[in-house]
């Protein structure tokens, strides 16, 4: 199968692992022959091949493929030396904030519980010499309210706007790829303007946080810890930066498998590392147990708007919500039935094949669905090409099925039931339908012109 905009003979997907299409930092990193030796100098560069990427190197412009390949493990370090020199001035705050979809890999992978893993992880971190540690728990909460809202406010205005219905989520920075750089505005006009966990998380630190530290969102040197290659992406993004400040709201994205290496080159195990409660954005509170959202391998848009929605239109309840699998594991239906009528139908589309044919129904009209939770990893963010990869790149389907357990495991929290979330709503942000919401915890996604070579993807 091949994009519609495709005019190549054999889709390169099929070409996964070709060296000639695979591009390494140390083929983009001019600077490198120029860094400071270091403790950190012999940390082996990361092979980060692009086609490991929905947004392969096709759609990607030579200044973005140079910035991708300086998201790695040596920035990360750069910055840990600067902060070990006498000039205070170059000094950076280091704030690390973790994706819940991480930690089930390194629970698995060093046979811990979730908790443990993560009070380890954060030990080891600012054993190195990072000052916060986050959990983006926080940040999803926020981007699932309001996708929760604007469903609703969609739906309702449904018969009024073309482009009301259907939403597609927006926390998949693969599928955003693909649908700005290959779709047309028919498409993205669909997709929910709510920012992703990973870019609230950014408005966090970077607003929320510096200014309760009385920083500048300069002085602060964020990295994101994440199952995928595709956040290095999201973060390069012109919308998510702050011109006043010279500031990105992410600086670096770092795959899970990216710590792990670190760990393997300073010979160090999660098992021996001392456990650090993980920091919380206020004061000195620290975070407690580990929480997640409904959804079985990822942040759970499709059951918390099912949810809301279903009791904000139509007055029920729903305490659990039916899969119905179609045509794969990874496309999955949900309806909701009212007086013989279904008022509600969802659906789940996970990896590109799923994603083609929902696009294809959406352009000949036979779209059914009301919302689509859109992830561009088979098998959902747990999938992540950034973890739980064997030696020759595939999936290391034991150590995901552990995963898949650990995930399940962990405790559900309501984001409406986020006392925090819900006091930065109208300390911070002003209230909830307050301008400062929308610039805050909104973007807008459309189509971006390409040139004829950067249109011609191979998928």
């Amino acid at each position: 199968m091949k994009c519609e905009n495709c005019t190549k003979k054999e889709c390169s997907k099929k070409q996964k692992n070709d060296d000639t299409q695979s591009t390494s930092v140390d083929a983009l990193s001019s600077n490198d022959g120029l860094e400071e030796k270091n403790e950190f100098h012999t940390l082996a560069n990361a092979k980060i091949l692009l086609s490991d990427c929905l947004a392969c190197d096709n759609c990607m412009t030579s200044e973005e493929g140079a910035r991708v390949f300086q998201q790695n493990q040596k920035e990360l370090f750069r910055i840990l030396n600067l902060n070990k020199k006498c000039d205070t001035s170059k000094h950076k705050v280091l704030a690390v904030s973790i994706c819940p979809q991480s930690l089930p890999y390194f629970a698995a992978k060093f046979n811990l519980s979730v908790n443990d893993a993560a009070k380890r992880l954060c030990g080891f971190l600012k054993s190195l010499g990072v000052h916060y540690v986050f959990d983006t728990t926080i940040a999803a909460d926020f981007s699932i309210l309001e996708s929760q809202r604007e469903f609703v406010q969609r739906y309702q205005r449904r018969n009024q706007e073309e482009h009301a219905l259907p939403m597609f989520a927006s926390a998949c920075p693969g599928w955003i790829r693909y649908a700005e750089r290959v779709l047309t505005n028919l498409v993205t006009s669909h997709i929910c303007t709510a920012k992703s966990p990973q870019q609230i998380m950014g408005s966090l630190v970077k607003g929320y946080f510096a200014r309760q530290q009385n920083l500048s969102p300069d002085k602060i040197f964020h990295v994101i810890v994440a199952p995928c290659y595709d956040k290095k992406l999201e973060a390069l993004r012109e919308d998510f930066y702050t011109a006043l400040y010279n500031s990105q709201e992410v600086d670096c994205v770092l795959t899970s498998g990216e710590i792990v290496q670190i760990m393997e080159q300073k010979n160090v195990s999660m098992k021996d590392v001392t456990e650090v409660a993980v920091d919380s954005l206020f004061d000195e509170i620290k975070e407690g147990d580990v929480v997640r959202h409904d959804g079985k391998r990822s942040d759970g848009y499709l059951e918390h708007i099912f949810k809301h929605a279903a009791k904000e239109l139509f007055g029920m309840d729903v305490k659990e919500i039916t899969y119905k699998a179609l045509k794969n594991k990874d496309f999955q239906e949900v309806t909701l039935e009212k007086d013989g009528e279904t008022v509600l139908r969802f659906a789940a589309a996970y990896g590109f094949r799923n994603i083609q044919n929902m696009v294809l129904k959406l352009k000949k009209g036979k779209f059914l669905y009301h919302f689509v939770e859109v992830l561009a990893c088979p098998g959902g963010c747990l999938n992540g090409k950034g973890q739980a990869q064997t030696e020759d790149g595939k999936p290391d389907k034991a150590l995901l099925n552990q995963m898949e357990e650990v995930y399940a495991a962990i405790p559900v929290r309501l984001p409406e039931t986020n006392v925090h979330v819900q006091k930065m709503y109208q300390d911070w942000l002003e209230g909830v339908d307050s301008k400062k919401v929308q610039e805050t915890l909104h973007t807008k996604y459309s189509t971006v012109n390409q040139t004829a070579s950067n249109l011609d993807i191979k998928w």
